[in-house]
């Protein structure tokens, strides 16, 4: 069963310093139906404007981890971190028994265009934690790149849940297969493009929750860059 959930139908609220869209219930958007899906709880789609950003505030229990699409953001916390991360870099946030941080447009001439995503740790209470990678756009080109995982699988930036995410950056006409064990469930998230899944037609912003499937195939009908969650 595959259900779809198109981007005009998300959350939206225009700020003028930030546009952003909630696939889920999150902040004042509340939707009973879009709780989120699995272990996934958010993906926010931000474009942020030059010169702002997110002021500090805390979170706890949760995996968070941004995804730029263009743009460079500036994250600093109170575990000391602090760094600009861009396309193709991924970052991961433990907030486990809690921390601060801000988030800011890192670029002076144009915004910055992002995924935020969390998913509900397997475990409360662990201690805070932080982890960036880069992944370059050749091991995504035309594959599903593991970029997390519950074991730092290949390389992958390391998460405490029961699940696995894959970046692709498919040229038009290209395509993907990627095979669910018995059980697993997937989200779709197109964050560039269009493409078909399993023949179903998906645009920008478009998300695709997938259960009882044991293989997907995911076909480019124009260049798009997607993530996939492979999901407990």
């Amino acid at each position: 069963m595959i259900k779809i959930r198109k981007a005009e139908n998300r959350g939206h609220f225009d700020f003028g310093w930030l546009n952003t869209y909630h696939t889920f219930s999150f902040g004042d958007y509340y939707d009973p139906t879009h709780m989120g899906f699995r272990s996934l709880r958010v993906i926010n789609e931000d474009v942020v404007q030059k010169g702002r950003g997110f002021p500090r505030h805390g979170h706890r229990d949760m995996e968070i981890f941004t995804y730029i699409l263009q743009g460079a953001l500036q994250h600093r916390d109170s575990m000391g971190n602090g760094s600009i991360i861009r396309p193709g870099d991924v970052q991961r946030m433990s907030a486990g028994t809690g921390v601060t941080h801000s988030e800011s447009n890192a670029s002076p001439d144009e915004p910055v265009h992002l995924l935020q995503i969390w998913i509900v740790p397997d475990e409360e209470g662990i201690a805070p934690d932080y982890e960036e990678k880069r992944f370059p756009e050749d091991e995504k080109r035309n594959e599903l790149r593991l970029i997390i995982s519950p074991d730092a699988a290949e390389g992958s930036v390391k998460i405490h849940q029961d699940a696995r995410v894959y970046a692709a950056l498919l040229d038009s006409g290209h395509d993907v297969s990627h095979a669910l064990e018995n059980g697993r469930h997937a989200w779709l998230q197109v964050a560039a493009g269009s493409v078909t899944l399993n023949d179903i037609s998906l645009k920008q912003g478009d998300g695709a929750a997938v259960s009882g499937e044991s293989a997907i195939r995911i076909a480019a009908q124009e260049p798009s860059e997607i993530l996939l969650f492979d999901l407990a």
